[in-house]
């Protein structure tokens, strides 16, 4: 097994990236639904949201869903009609849609900034959110920090928003390399936001990587209780177990990827696992 603990612990692909983005994709379509509720309440905006605005800013929403550069003229112009920090959140949802993250970034936090002016906290904490994860996504973690930095420091009451924070927070320090604070940041994740199969992934994921396996694979039950048929938890799942040189359990769960997966980078990255199972079965025993 020593081969194979070698590739996983030198392996570039993080198994967790793909559950941040589904994460991503999933809070896209709820945004999107209106389905028996308002707008302004599917999508999670604030209070401080005059209902016809947050009625257009939906609409903007759903055009640059669709078609990014499109959504992203209608935002402009918005802009330049007095649309505050709800047009700026269009224009940033525009341009992730366009992959273009440092623009991105700017529009995130120049509208947590009109929130922040127009005495709109909670927007402009969400703002600041979404302006993280957009640096996170453009290979800025340090940026990324100094986002949730300013998102946590208004002093929100625990909730499962905070919680959120502290997630996105903890993927920034381990992508700066500092896994204390990441340690610190997810256990408060997942006192606030533990029902969030996304934070016990990303706390396994860190534990492994300390060497922490007995929490791994505490972590990674949970996270498998949460979300069963996710092939993030399975991959993650095998990884802790073939360092535990559980490889019967290893096996299962990459094969379990391949099915919930197929064609995906999880997959790739289970298939890649049993090769090298089976090509090094000499040499590991």
């Amino acid at each position: 097994m020593i081969l194979v603990a070698l590739m996983l612990m030198q392996a570039g692909y993080s198994p967790e990236t793909e559950a941040v983005m589904d994460r991503a994709r999933q809070e896209a379509r709820a945004a999107r639904s209106t389905e028996s509720q308002d707008k302004h309440q599917v999508e999670g905006l604030s209070v401080f949201l005059p209902k016809e605005t947050a009625a257009q800013l939906q609409a903007c929403i759903d055009i640059a869903a669709d078609e990014p550069e499109a959504g992203m003229k209608q935002a402009q112009d918005w802009i330049i009609k007095g649309g505050g920090f709800s047009a700026r959140q269009c224009l940033g949802f525009a341009l992730t849609g366009l992959g273009r993250w440092s623009e991105a970034v700017d529009a995130f936090n120049n509208g947590a900034l009109d929130a922040q002016k127009a005495g709109a906290t909670a927007d402009a904490v969400r703002l600041w959110a979404q302006a993280g994860n957009a640096a996170l996504a453009g290979d800025n973690p340090e940026r990324a920090r100094s986002f949730f930095d300013s998102a946590l420091s208004f002093g929100l009451p625990d909730s499962l928003a905070k919680g959120e924070v502290y997630l996105d927070r903890a993927r920034a320090c381990v992508a700066m390399d500092d896994i204390v604070a990441a340690r610190k940041d997810l256990d408060q994740a997942l006192k606030l936001a533990g029902r969030d199969p996304l934070a016990w992934l990303l706390s396994a994921t860190l534990a492994r990587r300390m060497d922490d396996l007995g929490r791994a694979q505490f972590d990674i039950a949970e996270a498998r209780r949460r979300s069963p048929d996710d092939a993030s938890v399975a991959l993650e799942a095998g990884n802790i177990a073939i360092l535990t040189n559980d490889e019967k359990t290893a096996r299962q769960e990459w094969a379990r990827v391949l099915s919930l997966a197929p064609g995906s980078e999880q997959s790739i990255a289970a298939r890649a696992m049993l090769a090298q199972l089976d090509g090094g079965a000499d040499q590991s025993r």
